[in-house]
């Protein structure tokens, strides 16, 4: 295949977990991908696991900075001179009660969470455009649709970055450019792993209708299953990819636990 002709992804916060997982995904599906994250140690590891350098790219910036997310665009462009999909991945959250949350974790939650794709989006958009098109997923979270405690500002940002979605959506359409979100619920990554106890693992498994953690490459399917052909006519939508966590209210345990006796 010409090199011009091989459709190119961008995944942001690549360098582990539900971005690393995407990004194989990618190459699985013959895709050449840029790797993006701000840890250029770890991301450098993350691209040499790949062992396909023929196809893959490592772009250290922060996403929050127009410039260098102006500059990792154009390098992309550069090596690629194409741009089918970009995945919105890169994050942070600071979990506290809001009264102990501070101005500074506010902001960069905001920075990193929200105007991180909006930079990154106003700066691959021109690029996907001279090639017809693409597609552009955020990755949000089910705490922008269920509140819960400790994440004002964490929660707070997805759900703003699900509406910003749902405008991307409207607005870029008329270049080709379908926009949608995956939100993710609980999932076996390693920062779930080091920070959910037994007993926060057991409250999840309780409210989850299939009664477990999400698998990274369950996400990753999500996310390049709405930036392939396959979704050509889905735009503006939220994906909740959670064993059903949103879709349950209460008394989901007491159900369990009356059928086990039954």
């Amino acid at each position: 295949m010409n090199p011009t002709q091989q459709k190119a992804a961008l995944v942001t916060g690549a360098a582990r977990g539900i971005g690393l997982a995407t990004a194989r995904r990618f190459l699985a599906e013959g895709w050449r991908v840029a790797l993006l994250d701000i840890e250029g140690e770890l991301l450098d590891r993350a691209v040499a696991s790949l062992d396909d350098p023929d196809n893959t790219l490592a772009l250290t910036c922060d996403v929050s900075d127009a410039d260098g997310v102006a500059a990792a665009i154009a390098a992309l462009g550069h090596r690629f001179g194409r741009l089918d999909a970009l995945v919105n991945n890169a994050g942070v959250a600071v979990f506290a009660p809001v009264l102990e949350t501070s101005d500074a974790d506010w902001s960069r939650i905001m920075a990193v969470n929200l105007t991180g794709p909006f930079l990154c989006t106003k700066a691959a958009a021109p690029v996907m455009r001279e090639h017809g098109g693409g597609a552009i997923v955020n990755i949000t979270s089910i705490s922008a649709v269920r509140a819960s405690t400790l994440r004002s500002a964490y929660g707070t940002s997805k759900a703003a970055l699900a509406h910003l979605t749902k405008q991307l959506a409207v607005e870029l359409a008329s270049l080709g450019i379908r926009v949608n979100a995956v939100a993710p619920g609980p999932v076996e990554t390693a920062m779930a792993k080091a920070v959910h106890t037994a007993e926060i693992r057991a409250d999840y498994h309780d409210a989850i209708p299939l009664n477990r953690y999400g698998l990274e490459d369950e996400l990753a399917d999500a996310i390049f299953f709405l930036c392939s052909e396959r979704s050509s006519y889905i735009t503006g939508q939220i994906l909740a990819v959670d064993g059903g966590f949103d879709a349950a209210g209460i008394g989901l345990p007491t159900l369990r636990g009356q059928r086990r006796n039954g």
